[in-house]
């Protein structure tokens, strides 16, 4: 046979065989074990191409992350941030200048917060009524009560978080820049997975978990949002035994004569391990997804026992099953954009808090009774928040429209300082007024913790060093760290 000939047939063989390995797999093993040869233009300054395990600039406090992505702008005002002005002043006219998203419905008639807030743990951290899970956990959480995007819109803000710069695509996202820079801790589960929702995807699609630039190696693994989460874990059952072993021989044979046409690429092609390290992730994934080993009261912990809860406490316990198994970044959307009540605010807020409240909470105290919240950074958080001023009409149909000025998020363990409220909007919740931080500021300090400097981690791409906060101003927000 023609060797002119294996080539494409080895690349087609393996886009198409039906292992059982499925596509997830291959393709982490195909980068792990630096089967893709690098670009000849790609300078020394880059990393490896390669998943292979790199040390950081300096000691890491987190060794994995778990993002709990809130699309659509929770309202800060509603949950984390009371404002006893914005009570005495509801339904009188707000003298400062807004920005509003939709015109049409604009008001500037400051709208209280229907909801109690009330004190939580040693802390005296301030928590709605809306989130009673949470609020058990005052005590480990770093509530930023001072973020800031400066634009109102979604997508100018998601972008802006997840890959430094308001509005722009084709970047690679924060966990692109985590794996990029310490590659991965696990041999058996891709690095970066990202857990979607059953709803649909979220506002920004795939933009919110692009490798941009870098090789695709980077990119987050999207896991589907209902069983099987990865399609073909299992072979089928012709194909096992003694057929599996004849295709792994015919493999081998068709990698050695693609060596013989590469000659110099002799220690990266008989490097490939294909399906023996394939059968360990088959095995690893089946059994990271599986929930059901789990005792039945940390399901219970996590809400699978109730309707309402199910689905995402499902993928916060996953989450942790994850990076218990060395993910180094996982990441959870919601569909669409749930927490966008630009109307019935009153009637709406409460059900996405009521579906991921208690998911959320469990996750912190799950990964601190394991011993893992040391070095697990957990985020919880939108790319927005939502005005102080009522959209449409002050009755039951009230809305908030967006608000990028000030708003809350809230992060706990890897190294974050726990049971501390950390900056200040205004008297009405409008803007941050108080300890400033940006998407930037956020970024350089999650970078921080992994003991990546954000002013070193460079990667070379469209002819010139490229930096996750690419030539904007950025800080470690130091206030928010434990001590060393």
């Amino acid at each position: 046979m023609s060797t002119d000939r294996l080539d494409p047939t080895r690349r087609s063989f393996l886009a198409n065989t039906a292992f059982g390995v499925g596509a997830v797999a291959l393709a982490h093993l195909l980068h792990e074990e630096e089967l893709l040869a690098n670009p000849a233009n790609v300078t020394p300054e880059n990393h490896p191409l390669s998943l292979a395990p790199r040390s950081p600039h300096f000691a890491p406090r987190a060794n994995a992350m778990i993002s709990l992505f809130m699309h659509g702008g929770p309202s800060h005002v509603d949950l984390f941030d009371p404002k006893p002005e914005l009570t005495r002043k509801h339904g009188t006219d707000y003298e400062g200048e807004v920005g509003f998203s939709f015109v049409n419905r604009a008001s500037k008639k400051l709208f209280s917060t229907p909801w109690r807030f009330r004190k939580h743990g040693e802390s005296g951290a301030e928590i709605s009524e809306l989130l009673p899970e949470i609020a058990t956990c005052a005590d480990d959480l770093c509530i930023v009560r001072s973020m800031h995007t400066g634009h109102n819109g979604h997508e100018v803000s998601i972008r802006f978080f997840h890959n430094g710069i308001p509005a722009q695509t084709g970047r690679p996202t924060l966990g692109s820049w985590l794996v990029y820079g310490l590659g991965s801790q696990s041999r058996e589960l891709p690095a970066y997975m990202v857990l979607s929702d059953p709803g649909g995807p979220p506002v920004d699609g795939p933009v919110n978990w692009s490798s941009g630039f870098m090789a695709p190696l980077y990119q987050g693994t999207v896991l589907r949002p209902n069983e099987p989460r990865i399609l073909n874990l299992d072979a089928p059952a012709k194909l096992k035994g003694a057929a599996q072993q004849r295709n792994l021989d015919f493999l081998d044979r068709l990698n050695r004569a693609h060596l013989e046409r590469h000659p110099g690429e002799a220690d990266l092609e008989s490097r490939i391990q294909s399906f023996e390290l394939a059968a360990k992730m088959q095995t690893a994934a089946k059994e990271a997804l599986d929930v059901s080993r789990e005792p039945r009261y940390i399901q219970e912990m996590y809400g699978l026992d109730d309707d309402a809860t199910r689905e995402y406490g499902t993928r916060c316990l996953i989450a942790r099953r994850l990076v218990e198994r060395g993910v180094r970044f996982v990441q959870l959307f919601l569909g669409g954009q749930p927490w966008d009540h630009h109307q019935g605010i009153k009637a709406n807020l409460p059900t996405i808090c009521r579906r991921t409240d208690k998911p959320s909470a469990a996750l912190v105290k799950d990964l601190k009774q394991r011993g893992l919240l040391e070095t697990t950074l957990v985020h919880w958080g939108g790319e927005i928040g939502r005005l102080p001023v009522v959209e449409g009409e002050l009755n039951d149909a009230a809305g908030r429209d967006h608000n990028g000025q000030g708003f809350t998020i809230w992060m706990a363990g890897g190294g974050i300082k726990p049971g501390i409220t950390f900056g200040a909007t205004d008297e009405v919740g409008h803007k941050a007024v108080e300890d400033v931080v940006t998407p930037n500021d956020f970024q350089a300090t999650v970078l921080n913790l992994f003991g990546l400097d954000h002013t070193r981690l460079a990667y070379q791409a469209g002819g010139r060093t490229q930096r996750l906060i690419d030539g904007r101003e950025a800080r470690v927000v130091k206030e928010i760290l434990e001590s060393s």
